[in-house]
């Protein structure tokens, strides 16, 4: 044993890279991703007048995070239940949770519901569904995937990473700053049948524009005469508009068409449920039988990947959307919280527009839900980050989070410094 240990020593120090070399060697340095490097950067920035319009999570009139006070309460009856064990949870999580997300998303007269129609799977929140989602269609309907032109930027990234090819489709018109619609039909109408189309449910990302009723009603009548397979993404039901019903519209006039589909939700935004990463994945069958075969793949897809989710913001969530008190507790923080954004948007356009910034700014309230594509041009926001350190995305999005009654004259402000500055003489 001495000898063996003796060599072994000997080989070690005459080893320089270690015995194994540098497997990793190749291994590139990743760019920080675009939304959270905009996040480090921001904390990293010591200026008294920095902003974070980058940040995707709402804050309060001073900057600072809001927890929902129906959050805090039901969290500190959780903690004090000690029938609550830690035991874990079935691989498709909560039933009572499932059960509530359904009725918040579907409706509580929802007939597929009713029917059996629909299988649902806790997630670990929106970006957890979306790829327990694209896996399971990689796996059991592989079809090209349509997407708006811009979207979420994660999208892109797991579409590819379940394996699946995508295109887009126009969404946005940056000429007047509105909603393509004529070019977001004609491009659907020429997917191949069949094909997977992507769609935010309300409060689009990053552009703050969505369908109409009626425009959502053509559409439905052009995915039926195509066969297309609706996917819907809602992130924010009840961020849009304030109101949970008018901002499941969409999901619920597909369903009720009849459309086999999928819908994934995410409770990070409108309960702020941000770190608990509590979500939903919904899917809509052509009925109950094959609804029990989904899950039941469903359930394989998970297991190997996170194997169950976490039991705490699905406690959460499950009291609020079960308890009738603390559901209206909810809706008037919510309804709180959704109007202070609609205020920051008036309060940035009427601002401007004294500031007599060149250029037509109705689309900041035209827009909706947490975000606004401002416009703003690559060179125009790096003014903004580096002479005035406001932090936004290079594509202009801001997050009227960001934005407080203190603070929004000295936006709008540096906006007029920065078109001025890019002017063509």
């Amino acid at each position: 044993m001495d000898r063996i240990a003796e060599l072994s020593s000997q080989i070690i120090r005459n080893d320089t890279n270690g015995f194994q070399g540098n497997i990793f060697e190749q291994v590139q340095l990743a760019p920080p991703d675009p939304i959270l490097g905009t996040a480090l950067a921001y904390k990293a920035d010591t200026s008294k007048d920095k902003m974070n319009l980058g940040v995707g999570a709402y804050r309060d009139d001073n900057e600072k995070p809001y927890p929902f006070k129906v959050v805090r309460k039901v969290e500190s009856q959780i903690v004090n239940d000690h029938s609550i064990d830690k035991e874990y949870l079935p691989i498709d999580g909560l039933a009572q949770f499932n059960a509530a997300a359904q009725q918040l998303i579907f409706g509580k007269d929802s007939t597929a519901v009713k029917d059996g129609r629909v299988i649902t799977s806790q997630a670990i929140s929106g970006t957890g569904a979306l790829r327990i989602g694209f896996e399971f269609l990689a796996k059991f309907y592989n079809r090209e995937v349509l997407v708006s032109n811009p979207t979420w930027g994660n999208h892109h990234d797991i579409i590819k990473s379940s394996g699946l090819n995508f295109k887009q489709y126009r969404y946005y018109n940056p000429k007047n700053m509105s909603l393509d619609f004529n070019g977001m039909f004609t491009d659907i109408s020429m997917a191949k049948p069949g094909s997977i189309v992507l769609l935010h449910a309300c409060a689009h990302n990053p552009t703050g524009l969505d369908l109409t009723e009626d425009q959502w009603k053509r559409l439905a009548g052009l995915f039926k005469q195509n066969r297309l397979f609706p996917f819907f993404d809602s992130a924010y039901q009840g961020f849009a508009t304030g109101d949970l019903n008018r901002d499941a519209y969409s999901i619920r006039l597909f369903t009720e068409l009849g459309f086999q589909l999928i819908v994934t939700q995410s409770f990070a935004k409108n309960m702020g449920l941000y770190s608990d990463r509590i979500g939903a994945f919904h899917l809509v069958c052509a009925n109950k039988e094959t609804a029990a075969k989904c899950l039941s793949q469903l359930k394989l897809v998970i297991r190997p990947m996170y194997s169950n989710p976490p039991a705490h913001g699905a406690r959460i969530a499950t009291k609020i959307l079960t308890d009738p008190t603390l559901y209206n507790e909810w809706m008037e923080e919510l309804s709180m919280v959704s109007r202070r954004i609609i205020d920051m948007r008036t309060a940035l356009k009427n601002e401007l527009v004294r500031l007599e910034v060149p250029g037509n700014w109705n689309h900041i309230v035209t827009q909706i839900g947490m975000f606004s594509y401002t416009g703003l041009t690559p060179e125009q926001v790096e003014i903004l980050i580096n002479k005035y350190h406001i932090y936004l995305l290079k594509n202009g999005r801001i997050s009227m989070c960001g934005i407080t009654t203190k603070n929004v004259g000295y936006l709008a402000a540096a906006i007029k410094d920065a078109v001025l500055s890019t002017q063509k003489k």
